[in-house]
């Protein structure tokens, strides 16, 4: 399979500020950057794609694997069985600070039964894969002959030439009240959704309007993985345009681990666009500066990815 057999579109690359200094302290500080050409694909990843790689390979995901105890000190026993993270609205108001109140490891969940064991994607063909761990998108990139987006390349796709507005199409969160993008409806997150969006988990790639690149989804519907290891911070700026970084990575592998789970040595890799979980009064993250870090052999039902196409004039 080529990039042929994608819906790529192609970039010439180009200097932009990455990051913002008006959000969440991980954006910060913004610094000019310059990307090479590549291609990303216009759309996520979906269930079809995935399972037409698991057909013809055999391949079996993260969260279909069994667990090895030594990896996972402290874990209570009933949790180390094959399994993902499943978002679960509460029954009311609750206490932001505390995840796991939304969040339950639900055995049996995976990317063909995203809820569960008696859940299907029967009727979610074309919705973005999730419960997707690193390796399984890594394999899915191999397996195309594509790669995972750098996360300067992400932003750089995601702001569709748009410089330094604070969305993928400007600067208002509804222009003309018009919804742009899959994220929780209304302000009473984890436990009411009002639906005026039509979805209240995933949706159909390209469902809302595409950015100026011609990408969907590149704010909303699910977070997706980069190839780059997580940092607390973006670098400084450098002193004179011209000294713009090309093609900028991450930091390292040894930098990227959770210094409030000590117990886990499980590395972290930046994630990109936010979800459709992504609630206003809660996470404003469904905007191209927002990054957060995921644990590589983590899946949750709100993490896919879409491809990166290495080009011929690709310098990266």
């Amino acid at each position: 399979m080529t990039a042929n057999d994608h819906d790529v579109v192609e970039l010439a690359g180009g200097e932009f500020r990455m990051g913002s200094d008006d959000h969440y302290p991980e954006e910060a500080p913004v610094h000019l950057v310059k990307v090479g050409a590549f291609g990303i694909d216009r759309r996520q990843v979906t269930n079809r794609q995935f399972a037409a790689f698991v057909q013809a390979t055999g391949y079996r995901t993260v969260a279909e694997r069994p667990l090895d105890p030594a990896d996972y000190p402290g874990a209570p026993r009933e949790n180390l069985v094959p399994g993902s993270m499943v978002f679960t609205p509460t029954s009311g108001p609750v206490d932001l600070r505390h995840l796991s109140q939304w969040w339950a490891w639900t055995p049996g969940a995976r990317w063909s039964k995203p809820e569960g064991r008696r859940s299907s994607i029967e009727d979610r063909a074309d919705h973005p894969v999730v419960h997707i761990a690193l390796a399984d998108a890594t394999a899915y990139a191999d397996w195309v002959g594509a790669r995972l987006p750098t996360e300067a390349e992400w932003e750089f796709a995601a702001r569709g030439g748009l410089d330094g507005t604070a969305f993928t199409w400007g600067d208002e969160p509804r222009p003309a009240g018009q919804i742009m993008a899959n994220t929780w409806d209304g302000p009473d997150f984890p436990w009411r959704s009002t639906g005026e969006s039509g979805f209240e988990r995933t949706a159909p790639v390209g469902s809302f309007p595409a950015n100026g690149f011609g990408l969907y989804d590149m704010a909303g519907n699910v977070w997706e993985w980069t190839a780059d290891w997580w940092t607390e911070r973006h670098p400084d700026e450098v002193d004179h345009p011209c000294c713009a970084p090309q093609n900028p990575r991450g930091g390292d592998i040894a930098g990227s681990y959770d210094p409030a789970q000590p117990q886990f040595k499980i590395p972290r890799k930046v994630i990109k666009g936010g979800s459709h979980l992504c609630a206003d009064s809660y996470c404003l993250r469904y905007r191209p500066a927002a990054r957060r870090p995921q644990m590589i052999d983590t899946g949750m039902t709100h993490i896919g990815f879409r491809c990166a196409w290495s080009l011929p004039s690709d310098s990266a």
